[in-house]
């Protein structure tokens, strides 16, 4: 038997992702994945190394063409990158880790990988985004005891912007369905050609990836009227007690409305008593101050695509933590 197998199959690809993939978040079920290959449309190149004593690991890549690189299957692409987080290289064994390393293609630029399954090597490995987390036990699922984390200062101030929005009579609602084409519409008004939307491929994608989550009851959509308008609009998937807020949009006219629905999706995580609320990677500034825990995502470059940089790992994540 060979040492290290190459597949192209697209039937025999989801066997081999079924069979090894550990299905601890969202992102790890194959239906996810699949309303992205439908749209993009990358051929998916699964390589296979067995390292012996029944130790085997399995890279799932796609050949993302315009950009001349492969990278972690389905080759989703956002601005020349993929988007979905939390990749893996599952399976059992150094000798099969090793040589599935030593058996990349020659151009990879394969991002978001989870930190557990990559232990060190002689590879251009390094960080590639940070992801931010919320911990409800960590604040023995109060939301008072988290808000207390705040400095009085910022405390005051984000309450002072809240109240300001509370005064114009604030209202939550959930998995209205309608809402979608509002959050839609508002995050492309915000980001234009640098909204995930504006890619019609992506658009459909994750059109279909909310049927899927709605269908599966794993669907949670998060609106904010205020004064009977529309003001924001959030896109979650709940999954083995972990929320995951993956798209949204806000309007301009309403100033701290994201602070707000963010606090929102906190408080109810604690009283869900969830183990983690995954605010995904991009801090736009707020992350951070949100006391939110800094996981760092990983990437291997074998191409002048995305260089790695050089820095220290410990280094890049404190300084998102201050």
């Amino acid at each position: 038997m060979d040492s290290v197998r190459v597949f192209q199959d697209p039937d025999v690809c989801q066997e081999l992702w079924e069979r090894f993939w550990p299905k601890a978040c969202i992102f790890d079920l194959w239906p996810v994945r699949a309303c992205f290959m439908k749209h993009y449309q990358r051929p998916p190149f699964f390589i296979l190394a067995d390292g012996g004593h029944r130790e085997s690991r399995l890279l799932a890549l796609s050949w993302i063409e315009e950009e001349g690189v492969f990278g972690h299957f389905p080759g989703e692409t956002w601005q020349g990158k993929t988007w979905l987080e939390q990749n893996k290289i599952p399976g059992t064994g150094r000798q099969s880790l090793q040589k599935l390393m030593d058996n990349l293609p020659e151009k990879c630029f394969i991002r978001y990988l989870d930190g557990d399954f990559l232990p060190s090597w002689e590879r251009p490995v390094s960080i590639d985004e940070i992801g931010y987390l919320f911990f409800p036990k960590q604040y023995n699922f109060s939301f008072e005891n988290y808000k207390s984390e705040f400095s009085r200062k910022s405390r005051k101030k984000i309450e002072r912007e809240i109240n300001q929005l509370h005064g114009q009579k604030v209202e939550f609602r959930h998995n209205h369905m309608a809402d979608i084409s509002r959050m839609f519409e508002m995050n492309l008004s915000a980001f234009g050609e640098m909204s995930y939307f504006h890619d019609h491929r992506f658009f459909k994608a994750f059109v279909d990836l909310i049927a899927f989550l709605d269908q599966n009851n794993l669907l949670r959509v998060t609106s904010v009227t205020i004064g009977g308008r529309l003001a924001a609009v959030d896109v979650g998937a709940l999954w083995k007690n972990t929320y995951t807020v993956i798209a949204g949009g806000t309007d301009p006219g309403f100033p701290g409305v994201a602070k707000l629905i963010n606090f929102h999706h906190i408080e109810w995580a604690c009283h869900q008593r969830l183990d983690v609320v995954d605010f995904l990677c991009g801090d736009f500034n707020w992350k951070s101050k949100f006391r939110l825990h800094p996981r760092p995502l990983y990437k291997i470059c074998t191409t002048e695509v995305d260089a790695p940089a050089e820095f220290d790992a410990k280094e890049k994540v404190q300084a998102c933590a201050v």
